[in-house]
């Protein structure tokens, strides 16, 4: 009975090795494979599209909230101050919450000096300025939110798809086990690779996002505060001609 030397039996393993590599995945993909990682694939690019344009959009608008909000109340004229909010660009959220309860309140005046006057009669500016600031923060805060339910979405299941091709990858290297009655490194370690190859496809694809969803949900909550903050100043100040200093 012939013996395999040891370093014969090294160089098998060796030779078998290479059948674990990405290359050898690639040629050696099926139907459900291919699904498989063409989706992980997919799920990977769109959660770093929207990593990349969340974070580039929630810092300018914390870069520009600060000058918005003191331009705002620094202004000594109300109709200046309004036009610096209209040249404001169109993603900036605080000048559009301002130009909405100053538009309210133009419009409620415009009703109350008219014929008929009945928006006066059925809401008072307060109520109409109030209820227009919650749109438009409501609005505004749907915006932030593009993007963080792909991001749930794919740290949550890319893994389960990823653990779909690794149990593809296993179950075809029973099969080969099964056909052959040969269990060595040559038989396995194509299936066995591609298991493992695919488990890390799911977790490149799932880490990121996750980490990027909680760090995006502490930073919109943040946004939102400020929001509500801005908001009750700008309500008091349209509703009463002033605004409340606060106490802090």
């Amino acid at each position: 009975m012939f013996l395999q030397t040891p370093a014969a039996t090294g160089n098998t393993n060796a030779e078998a090795m290479k059948q674990m590599g990405f290359e050898n995945l690639m040629q050696n993909f099926d139907p459900l494979g291919w699904v498989v990682f063409v989706t992980l694939v997919v799920m990977s690019f769109l959660s770093w599209y929207f990593i990349i344009a969340n974070g580039i959009r929630n810092a300018t608008v914390k870069a520009r909230a600060d000058k918005v909000i003191d331009g705002f109340w620094g202004n000594g004229s109300t109709q200046d101050a309004i036009r610096e909010l209209e040249a404001q660009p169109k993603s900036e959220p605080f000048s559009k919450i301002a130009l909405e309860a100053a538009s309210a309140m133009a419009h409620h005046q415009q009703s109350t000096t008219g014929t008929t006057g009945r928006l006066a009669e059925s809401l008072s500016r307060s109520e109409f300025i109030d209820r227009a600031l919650r749109q438009a923060v409501a609005r505004e805060s749907m915006k932030l939110e593009g993007g963080m339910t792909l991001l749930a979405t794919v740290g949550s299941a890319a893994p389960f798809v990823g653990l779909l091709g690794t149990v593809w990858g296993i179950y075809h290297a029973l099969i080969g086990i099964a056909a052959t009655g040969n269990a060595s490194m040559n038989a396995v370690a194509g299936p066995v690779g591609e298991a493992l190859i695919m488990t890390a496809f799911g977790l490149f694809a799932a880490i990121p996002a996750l980490f990027a969803y909680n760090f995006f949900n502490r930073s919109n909550r943040v946004v939102y505060a400020r929001f509500d903050e801005f908001a009750n100043d700008l309500h008091d100040f349209f509703a009463t001609g002033s605004r409340i200093e606060s106490t802090k």
